[in-house]
């Protein structure tokens, strides 16, 4: 995909309605919170036969023979085409069907997935055949309608964004999620997915790693990149370039709690014919790529976004087997900079990450007296320059929040590995950089382009980007907020609530180390029971 081209594909107000009334079609079968397991892998069939359809249109053109005849010879040379879908599993079968339409649709998930290998266990995952208590969950007539819905839409490569399958995953978990499940999770914007390609600047052979990687976006954009690169580097389209004008493509590597997320991720890529390391597993406590010593294997980049102030328990930095949080333990109500020391220590020397997070990470506990963790890890960043640009985004770009969001850009460096721009970093206020949209705001591929080569040409401008000298950072109590060094038209916003409850949760875990410490001093002395509320305060 050109992402600077005028962007032709669904809408997502489009998208959400189809997807509505699709989870309409099958309201009281099942509980809200499962319609994604019936729903999205039918997505994907969809999406998969319209690519795979693609396929053989793009290929009877260059063969010169009509749609029959070119079934018939993929049908004897498979390696025609990226993937294979046998004649009696295409989509078209399963349209206008009833009778036993559970038994087919299971039968013909299982048959691709047979034919695909990288598909076993991500396509066929769900039996909609399925009975509870001697009723099946979703009968036949249900399911005819909730097919008939999504045929209305055509889900080729040019017809939908790159992650449609990550924005169906993510509408549905936050319309239908249970309260207290991953609705809460943010899922990144196309646009801002993009950008952080842009910024990273993948080169061929790059190892690129998310640890918070979910469908897969991130990821795929990267190789998006790389590949539109590519494509102009040797002057013809995308759609066109072969696997041998490409011999060192990005690797991409992923972590992911979720296991229905994790083969989301794994059909994105599939489509895309994307090769991901994709494993699921807990990042913070149980991080899944190592070497064979056990360290933490480094990666050239890292694209990542993070849950916003995630609450972490102190337990698990404290229980830390891999040298990841050298520069401080974040509080436990937010671990946005326990994320970004993760990613600094998955990082190749001279390797950058650009990782989203919430603004108040830049500058909560800055200019206050008194200890602040998050201030402090701030500066061991600041004190060895490693931080490279922090870039503000427009306000509500993000599905679950209208709060704008920075991203962080970082290098691992070291006595041999300087950063190009030692001393300085680079600070960009892209907030009006985006169109009014409904119901959420978008960076055009224009903006995306305008605000990315400011980072990559390292450039300052009026009014929207500067640099600015370590030594104002130290001034400034390692302020990264980049509305502090770039003006804006608006007033300085109240303290929002998320930062307020950040820096509350922080002060009770100083309190509670304090009269842990006394406690200990005091315990020492022969006062082992003391409390503040005894009597025996006044006796001392």
């Amino acid at each position: 995909m050109n992402s600077t081209r005028p962007d032709t594909h669904m809408e997502l107000s489009t998208l959400q309605s189809w997807l509505w009334r699709a989870a309409c079609s099958i309201r009281g079968e099942v509980d809200a919170a499962r319609y994604k397991d019936y729903i999205l892998p039918l997505v994907f069939y969809k999406r998969l036969d319209d690519v795979y359809d693609d396929e053989l249109q793009k290929l009877g053109k260059s063969l010169n023979t009509d749609a029959s005849t070119t079934e018939l010879f993929v049908e004897t040379d498979r390696s025609l085409v990226r993937f294979f879908i046998p004649a009696e599993a295409r989509w078209r079968n399963v349209r206008n069907q009833t009778d036993k339409l559970g038994e087919l649709l299971t039968d013909n998930l299982r048959a691709i997935g047979q034919e695909n290998p990288l598909l076993r266990g991500v396509i066929d995952r769900r039996d909609f055949n399925a009975t509870d208590g001697n009723q099946r969950i979703l009968d036949d007539n249900t399911l005819a309608q909730l097919v008939n819905i999504l045929q209305e839409q055509r889900l080729g490569l040019d017809d939908v964004q790159p992650d449609i399958l990550g924005r169906a995953y993510e509408y549905l978990i936050r319309k239908f999620a249970e309260r207290g499940s991953s609705a809460g999770e943010f899922f990144t914007p196309t646009d801002v997915g993009f950008l952080l390609a842009r910024i990273l600047d993948p080169q061929p052979g790059d190892t690129i790693d998310d640890p918070t990687s979910g469908s897969g976006g991130l990821l795929i954009k990267t190789q998006l990149r790389h590949r539109e690169k590519l494509a102009a580097a040797l002057g013809k389209p995308v759609s066109e370039l072969l696997a041998e004008d490409d011999p060192r493509p990005v690797q991409l590597f992923g972590q992911e709690i979720q296991a229905d997320t994790v083969a989301t991720s794994k059909m994105n890529a599939f489509v895309h014919d994307m090769r991901v390391d994709i494993r699921q597993g807990n990042t913070m406590r149980n991080p899944l790529f190592l070497n064979e010593d056990g360290s933490l294997r480094r990666f050239n980049k890292i694209a990542a976004n993070p849950m916003w102030n995630q609450p972490i328990p102190i337990e698990v930095y404290d229980n830390d087997a891999y040298s990841r949080f050298v520069w401080g333990i974040p509080p436990a109500g937010t671990a946005d900079w326990g994320w970004v020391q993760h990613m600094y220590a998955s990082l190749e020397v001279g390797g950058r990450m650009a990782v989203v997070l919430d603004t108040g990470a830049a500058s909560r506990g800055s200019g206050n007296r008194g200890r602040n963790a998050e201030r402090d890890i701030r500066k061991q960043f600041v004190d060895a320059d490693a931080v490279d640009a922090v870039i503000l985004l427009p306000d509500n770009l993000f599905f679950n929040t209208s709060a704008p969001g920075i991203i962080l850009v970082m290098q691992r460096v070291d006595a041999t590995h300087p950063r190009a721009h030692a001393g300085e970093v680079l600070i960009i206020n892209a907030s009006k950089h985006f169109v009014k949209g409904r119901p959420k705001n978008e960076m055009t591929p224009e903006q995306v382009a305008k605000v990315g080569d400011l980072y990559l040409n390292w450039q300052a401008k009026e009014g929207i980007s500067v640099v600015i000298k370590q030594n104002d950072l130290i001034r400034n109590d390692y302020n990264l907020s980049p509305s502090r060094y770039i003006g804006t038209d608006k007033a300085d916003a109240p303290l929002p609530l998320e930062d307020a409850l950040v820096l509350l949760a922080e002060a009770e875990d100083i309190r509670k180390s304090a009269d842990a410490n006394l406690n200990r001093v005091l315990a020492s002395l022969g006062f082992a029971n003391w409390h503040p509320s005894s009597k025996l305060q006044t006796d001392i």
